[in-house]
């Protein structure tokens, strides 16, 4: 009688394929821009004014996204060290370092999947935001030195309990300061009603990914984590365009379908899990394939929410986009952090967590100060921390990652009797 484990199978998500045709036109757009001096391009962090830039008359380019993009392709581990060598240190950000050394080399996952792009946009300016994390500014004023334009941006307060008006007032003021060299830079007066326009269609991107999101609260789940890696690319990339609302009703429709006709991502799904935490992003295959042939849907994450902004209002677009972008799980404090767990715990009903201890993000390593010791104390579920990197491949173990996977599953079925 063969033991062999049953083979993973993935049901394939149709409206990607349209997602994929949207993103080559996005970095397309931007190449042409580059090439022609058509239109000026700006540099924003992932969570920074996007809707502000695009207003203004930007193409916006992400490099966070490329540097996903760098794990995802396995090409980071080979250009960290690159930048390693011109002084930029192996425990920050490894999408920076990742970025820089692609940078460094004229090496870009853009340029392989998208023949005549050149790569990364060359920037006409640079626009952070600190909410991610501090590196983003040094990030991007490497790039400032490199092509001599302006470096501005918004430095977001961390550590924040209840939100009060002095925050938005502070972060309001920030963003608002920005106008003036948009301005300048795009030779073009701010179009308020266009501001508020865009401001409008990133709200409904974010209400329907939002909504995607938590489609995964069904039994079984139509969606997973690993899914949701994917499909987030417009919500990061095009929120503001008309084109990323079309595509998450395109999505919606689907899984709803699924929720219908009763498919789900993981056949027998026994086991439900939330992911906390960056991505490995050089591993989600494996990972993925791991957790279906343990017949495990890892099906919700504090990342993928990461561009989910209630707040955002288009009758209101500075404040609100204060507010949206102050809100983030990532700035808030312990007590926040462990409220919104429990909150995802009740409504996607977790069987248990993992948590990615990723070395070069302590931000989004929130298992560092005892968080999932009181979740399980509060709620005797097991937890399992994955000890790896976003980027840098050299940090992880996927031998002992695996095993480790192996054994909290088994701790899951003897809880559980499954």
């Amino acid at each position: 009688m063969s033991t062999e484990k049953p083979k993973a199978t993935f049901k394939k998500i149709h409206a990607t394929d349209r997602m994929k045709v949207i993103m080559e036109q996005h970095f397309r757009e931007l190449d042409e821009a580059a090439k022609t001096g058509s239109r000026k391009i700006a540099w924003c962090t992932s969570v920074g004014p996007a809707e502000l830039l695009r207003a203004a008359g930007f193409l916006v380019f992400f490099p966070e996204n490329h540097g996903a993009m760098l794990g995802s392709t396995r090409m980071a581990t080979d250009l960290i060290p690159l930048a390693n060598a011109i002084g930029y240190s192996p425990d920050i950000c490894s999408y920076l370092t990742a970025d820089i050394g692609s940078y460094l080399k004229g090496s870009s996952p853009i340029s392989k999947a998208y023949p005549g792009v050149s790569g990364p946009p060359r920037p006409d300016i640079l626009v952070f935001n600190t909410n991610q994390c501090r590196d983003v500014h040094d990030w991007f004023n490497f790039y400032g030195r490199e092509f001599n334009v302006p470096v501005i941006g918004v430095q977001t307060h961390r550590g924040v309990g209840d939100i009060t008006k002095a925050h938005v007032d502070s972060i309001s003021t920030q963003i608002q300061a920005l106008v003036p060299t948009l301005e300048e830079v795009s030779g073009k007066k701010l179009d308020f009603d266009e501001f508020k326009r865009i401001v409008g269609l990133s709200r409904q991107c974010t209400d329907l990914w939002k909504e995607v999101l938590e489609i995964a609260s069904n039994v079984p789940s139509p969606l997973t984590f690993f899914d949701g890696t994917i499909q987030m690319g417009p919500a990061v990339v095009l929120r503001g365009e008309q084109r990323a609302v079309d595509y998450y009703k395109e999505l919606l429709a689907e899984l709803k379908q699924r929720v219908q006709d009763g498919v789900a991502a993981i056949d027998d799904e026994r086991f439900r899990l939330y992911w906390e935490g960056m991505p490995v992003w050089g591993k989600l295959r494996e990972l993925s394939t791991q957790f279906a042939e343990l017949n495990t849907c890892v099906l919700a994450s504090t990342y993928c929410s990461s561009w989910v902004f209630p707040a955002l209002d288009p009758d209101d677009p500075f404040d609100s986009m204060a507010r949206a972008y102050i809100e983030l799980f990532i700035v808030r404090d312990e007590n926040f952090k462990e409220r919104y767990f429990e909150n995802q715990i009740r409504k996607y009903r977790i069987d248990g967590m993992i948590f990615h201890d990723a070395k070069t993000c302590p931000n989004n390593s929130n298992n560092r100060y005892g968080m999932p010791e009181r979740l399980t104390q509060k709620y005797d579920m097991p937890m399992l921390v994955v000890h790896g990197d976003l980027n840098d491949l050299r940090c992880y173990s996927e031998e002992q990652t695996r095993t480790n996977i192996e054994a909290f599953i088994e701790q899951l079925s003897e809880k559980k009797g499954k």
